[in-house]
């Protein structure tokens, strides 16, 4: 969701705009360092009752955090809590009901994402072994109501938990009763980033169609096979969606730092305390007029902070953020990277995949992107079809991209096979939350309960 506040004591302070659009500059990269970071979150149970475990119960989350110091990781602490690790692999963090997500290092090549993804995997299995934890890949809880979630104990999710409420009917929802899976992506250049952003918010309903894994609120199906979607269609207009100006004439870093700028702040983080500036400007804060801090200026690490409280499908900050996909079981946390390495990292698969969206107007990715929630692969497509129509050509296009990279493991293998869970979607023709519906109504007679059983790591 957001990332966890780094000291402030020596980031430059900002004195224009100008230095705020050379930020996203910075993040520039040869192709040779072009680099992948994956983000998977999963709900943490109870194993005896299927309970949300709090922060401070008998095997709740700090004890699971404490677990994971054996692996070699590293607590990180505010306010006298543990709320999050740090590791070779990245770090783990928390999101506000106590989703443990893993954050992954950048790595060159799928077949290390997929490596990490597993030691990640394999450590919190043992933990949650010792703890009677279990862990469950899905989009949204399939059967808690809010008031049955805990809170975690990390000072910007109390000011959100404030301001989610009056800015949209299901802010609140987003924060406790979600997970996704998300990859981090580099860019060359400014006209680099322009076509990978794009590509990558016109085609984002397709990864939310194929990775659609919440058909259940509350113990019953909600009319929905992504959930998660929908609820994002609600939860802060300011902060939200698909970004219609990333694809008018002159899109690049300084348009997108105007809609940063616009975008409404949460906090400001000081000597590890979190002051709330809920609703506030960023404007006034290059001014030195914010009101909960009178006469000072942000530092840059204040601005980055701030670019993580957007939520736009994409989102851009030193590196591309593809946001569209409801989490899931342990291969399809490795299929989401595959899909955007493989459209993005090759000039030949971005062009190709360019090419089938770049006719879309504002409407037909507007109406699609409404559409995909309820429909996944059945959406209209603009010009006519359904989405499942262009699902294959896509995965081509990306295998084939994924081919061109030929990052090779010890066996010789290529990373085209991690795209193999998103073919056996496309050639069975149900995405996930399709398959969990049809147990309900079969195999479950009604009980959700049963989905522990099947979509647990």
């Amino acid at each position: 969701m957001t990332s966890d506040p780094v000291s402030k004591s020596n980031a430059p302070t900002i004195e224009s705009r100008d230095q705020l659009i050379a930020s996203f500059a910075h993040g520039e990269k040869p192709k040779d360092r072009w680099r992948i970071g994956t983000e998977h979150e999963k709900f943490v149970y109870s194993t005896s009752d299927h309970h949300a475990p709090s922060y401070d119960e008998a095997g709740g989350i700090r004890a699971l955090l404490g677990e994971l110091e054996q692996y070699g990781w590293t607590p990180v602490m505010e306010g006298g809590n543990v709320i999050a690790m740090s590791g070779a692999d990245g770090s783990i963090s928390l999101e506000p009901a106590g989703q443990f997500e893993l954050s992954g290092a950048p790595l060159d090549n799928l077949h290390q994402t997929c490596a990490e993804t597993g030691r990640h995997l394999e450590q919190v299995k043992a933990a949650g072994e010792k703890l009677g934890i279990g862990f469950l890949g899905m989009g949204m809880w399939p059967d808690k109501t809010r008031a049955e979630l805990p809170i975690m104990p990390k000072g910007r999710y109390a000011i959100m938990l404030r301001h989610m409420p009056r800015v949209g009917a299901m802010g609140l929802d987003m924060m406790l009763r979600t997970c996704t899976i998300q990859v981090n992506l580099d860019y060359a250049s400014e006209a680099d980033m322009v076509k990978k952003f794009r590509v990558g918010l016109a085609l984002q309903p397709l990864a939310t169609a194929l990775f659609a894994a919440s058909p259940f609120t509350e113990g019953r199906p909600n009319g929905m096979l992504s959930y998660r979607s929908h609820i994002w269609s609600d939860t802060d207009p300011a902060r939200t969606g698909m970004l219609p100006f990333v694809f008018e004439d002159g899109f690049g870093y300084e348009r997108y730092a105007d809609y940063a700028l616009d975008v409404p702040m949460y906090f400001v983080y000081r000597e590890g305390r979190y002051i709330d500036a809920a609703g506030l400007s960023f404007r006034d804060f290059l001014k030195g007029e914010l009101s909960v801090l009178p006469g000072e200026k942000p530092t840059l690490d204040d601005w980055n902070d701030h670019l993580s409280t957007a939520f736009p499908e994409v989102r851009l900050k030193t590196f591309l953020e593809m946001r569209g996909a409801d989490g899931g079981p342990w291969n399809r946390i490795c299929a989401l990277p595959a899909l955007w390495v493989g459209l993005l990292y090759d000039s030949q698969a971005l062009d190709a995949a360019w090419d089938l969206v770049k006719d879309w107007d504002i409407g037909d990715r507007q109406r699609l992107r409404d559409a995909v929630p309820k429909l996944a692969l059945d959406a209209p497509l603009p010009g006519g079809g359904k989405l499942r129509d262009v699902a294959g050509q896509v995965l081509d296009i990306a295998g084939a991209g994924l081919s061109a990279r030929s990052r090779l493991n010890g066996a010789g293998d290529n990373e085209t096979g991690f795209l193999d869970p998103l073919r056996d979607i496309v050639r069975s023709g149900k995405v996930p939350a399709e398959v969990l519906l049809e147990r309900y109504h079969g195999a479950w007679n009604g009980d959700v309960s049963k989905v522990y059983g099947e979509a647990s790591f």
